[in-house]
């Protein structure tokens, strides 16, 4: 699978993710809002690592640069 995900896109992912569990861990968010949010952090950190994101495919979107 070619990978859509740039450079800049997987460091704003993974800062995002960060915050997130951040929030978490301070007791900022509970409940059910911590759970999607978590969800939303772990699906971030893994098409980070990847380089692939399963909506950039769907519609048709690449951050990579363009050779």
């Amino acid at each position: 699978m070619k990978k859509n995900v740039g450079t800049a896109d997987r460091v704003i992912r993974i800062l995002i993710a960060v915050a997130i569990i951040a929030l978490y861990l301070g007791n900022v968010i509970s409940g059910t809002v911590a759970i999607i949010l978590l969800a939303i952090s772990a699906v971030f950190i893994l098409t980070s690592f990847v380089g692939v994101c399963p909506l950039y495919l769907l519609f048709g979107i690449k951050t990579t640069n363009k050779k």
